[in-house]
């Protein structure tokens, strides 16, 4: 935990942190909060803003009698339980976990097993509720979830693939993980939805993650001359796969992939021959949302974490700050933070304006699932300060209050 040992926000800006709270809400026991997320391995990227977003909060929510306990699921599902099971052992009152089906899956699960209160985001919904086994007529007890779904991504990609002419033919690539088996589920993934828009569809089969030789995926879009690209890829897997598509001359008009391409580490270390990749876009410094803690909006966030840590903001920064709102805003309400089931009354409840959109479980696609917006874009190459690229919104899809800042480009 020394990398959570720095301190950021200090001054006038730590007053700025106290407005807009219920009086007497946090009088208060002292309640610990469980927070897994993966700090390392080949999901660090997902929890890369997470020590900054802790570390600006922790002495605002100590103040109201709410510690975080921070654990590392190393990118495993395996480790990610055990950390799950550390923490419940520990008498957590709520539990915080994000980022990829991975690790929001298996801490869920252990969290619905022990009857502990738990909110998770960064998977859609659907990797999330249906990969555990959620009967939408009955739901769970005790795990809810905020974040888009793939109804969201499949509008987001096709809308910007219809901005621009090409065959109609892609290339998919879903891995063997949880993401990959939910965007390329025959019924509710990808494939029946592009389908449906007259796109032909070339999957070559899953693979395993960390996969180093692609040439079964390329020589499979080279021979079908696909002009799109997609799928669900974890940051390693993308840049093996886009090194060796140069070398054999894969050429693709369009190449939309999620996960991978949400970073700007990922896309920065490509060089030029980042320009114009495409991806989904949880969160941005043009969202129109603003803290419940802070009362920062996310333009005001992001550039506070860039001047603070010296790196370019990434999607995850605003779903951490979220679940930190979220924390306290449930534990603020609960009349016993220390019973799970007044806890748990008060998650149910929730109806929150957070800096990722408005959060309240009353009306999800099913029980348990609140959504938030998704838009998509492209990264734009134009190296000036700590930004090598520029992340262009270009698709609005289902959403209406997010500005579209640019029109679809092709790769060449």
């Amino acid at each position: 935990m020394a990398s959570f040992r720095r301190t950021f926000l200090k001054g006038s800006a730590g007053a700025a942190l106290t407005g807009g709270l219920p009086k007497g809400a946090w009088a208060k026991a002292s309640v610990t909060v469980g927070y897994v997320v993966p700090e390392t391995g080949s999901l660090a990227l997902f929890g890369g803003p997470d020590a900054y977003v802790i570390n600006t909060l922790k002495d605002q929510l100590a103040g109201r009698g709410i510690v975080l306990e921070v654990r590392d699921s190393r990118s495993d599902p395996l480790q990610a339980a055990a950390a799950a099971n550390e923490l419940i052992n520990n008498n957590v009152s709520l539990m915080l976990v994000s980022s990829t089906p991975e690790t929001t899956n298996p801490v869920s699960d252990q969290c619905e097993l022990a009857g502990v209160p738990c909110i998770s985001t960064v998977s859609p919904w659907q990797d999330w509720f249906f990969s555990r086994g959620g009967d939408p007529d009955t739901g769970f007890v005790y795990t809810y979830h905020f974040f888009w779904g793939l109804e969201d991504v499949i509008s987001v990609y096709t809308g910007m693939w219809n901005q621009l002419a090409t065959n109609k033919t892609i290339g998919g690539m879903f891995p063997l993980d949880g993401d990959g088996f939910a965007w390329g589920d025959p019924f509710r993934g990808f494939p029946p939805a592009l389908a449906a828009q007259y796109f032909t569809l070339v999957n070559p089969g899953q693979f395993p993650d960390l996969t180093q030789d692609f040439s079964t995926q390329i020589a499979a879009f080279l021979a079908h001359n696909a002009d799109i690209i997609t799928g669900v890829l974890i940051p390693p897997d993308f840049l093996t796969f886009w090194h060796q598509a140069k070398q054999r001359a894969l050429d693709p008009k369009i190449v939309t992939i999620g996960k991978a391409l949400l970073f700007p580490e990922v896309v920065d270390s490509l060089g030029g021959t980042g320009n114009n990749l495409s991806t989904e876009i949880w969160w941005s410094p043009n969202h129109p949302f603003a803290s419940s803690l802070t009362r920062q909006t996310a333009a005001e966030l992001a550039s506070a974490y860039e001047q603070a840590t010296g790196k370019q903001w990434s999607q995850s920064l605003g779903f951490a700050h979220a679940l930190c709102e979220l924390a306290a805003d449930v534990l603020g309400r609960a009349d016993d933070p220390a019973s799970p089931e007044q806890v748990l009354a008060a998650l149910v409840s929730t109806n929150l304006q957070t800096i990722v959109g408005p959060i309240s479980w009353d009306h999800g696609p099913v029980k348990n699932v609140c959504k938030t917006p998704l838009v998509g874009g492209q990264w734009r190459y134009t190296p000036q300060g700590l930004h090598q690229y520029e992340l262009v919104i270009t698709e609005a899809g289902l959403t209406k209050d997010i500005p579209v800042g640019g029109q679809m480009q092709p790769m060449n």
